[in-house]
């Protein structure tokens, strides 16, 4: 027997991409995004309109290894099939790394228990070097990392981040869980920020980062990141990192 065509099972994907030629994950007017670009495809291969769902909107220039998305698929499409036909035709800066079949609820966003961040600061010279820039902040400056280690664990457990975000979110609030947050080598080029959290706040990373370098610069008062935790008034952050060193690196499930 023939399976009807309007016979759907729901399909989730595991995303790279290099955002630096995307205006960002959400479909734009007239702009290049990761989910125009999913559409297009997907609408090709299952020859009529195809939307994708993901787990959360990366900004301009944001790039991910571990971006999630879900895709209502024909029957006949099983995932692993789905994820080589994709990665065909996507163009190279855009890559399936992992499809799996996935409840009928399904939803990347609501499903998702923590996402991980990480963010890549340039110090070293070899930082600048055209295979690095592109997915780092070029810093090329010191930084006291003994002092950017101390205020930065003042961000784990449960605080406001509307300081450090560019929009609100008024149906959600502006509080956040914050797992883990730390620095790590980056061998040979600096330091990596590491942070997971329940949900983030548009920008939130990157004004995190600016001003937490800003801080491991002596630009600015070790004090003033609890005082823009506690929305001190008149208090502002540093300018948000560039764009290019922040990655999307995992969205957690708790198993589903």
């Amino acid at each position: 027997m023939t399976t009807p065509p309007d016979v759907t099972h729901r399909i989730r994907l595991t995303l790279h991409y290099d955002g630096g030629g995307f205006f960002g994950w959400q479909l734009q007017p007239e702009q290049r995004t990761v989910q125009g670009e999913l559409e297009r495809v997907l609408s090709r291969l299952f020859d009529r309109p195809a939307r994708i769902v993901g787990s959360g909107r990366t900004d301009r220039g944001v790039h991910a290894l571990g971006q999630v998305a879900a895709v209502d698929a024909p029957a006949k499409w099983s995932a692993d099939a789905l994820r080589r036909a994709l990665n065909r035709l996507l163009p190279p800066d855009l890559w399936v790394r992992d499809a799996a079949e996935a409840p009928p609820g399904f939803h990347p966003r609501y499903d998702a228990r923590s996402r991980a961040y990480l963010y890549r600061l340039g110090l070293e010279e070899e930082a600048a070097s055209p295979f690095q820039r592109r997915w780092c902040w070029p810093l090329l400056r010191p930084v006291d990392r003994a002092q950017i280690e101390r205020v930065t664990s003042l961000l784990l457990g449960e605080h406001s981040f509307l300081a450090f975000a560019k929009a609100g979110q008024e149906e959600r609030g502006d509080r956040c869980v914050v797992h883990e947050a730390r620095w790590a080598e980056w061998p040979g080029l600096g330091l990596e920020f590491h942070v997971r959290a329940n949900r983030f706040l548009h920008h939130m990373v990157r004004y995190l980062v600016g001003t937490l370098v800003e801080i491991g610069r002596g630009l600015r008062p070790a004090d003033d990141l609890a005082a823009l935790l506690a929305n001190a008034p008149g208090l502002q952050t540093s300018p948000p990192a560039p764009p290019e060193g922040l990655l999307l690196a995992d969205v957690d499930y708790g198993g589903l």
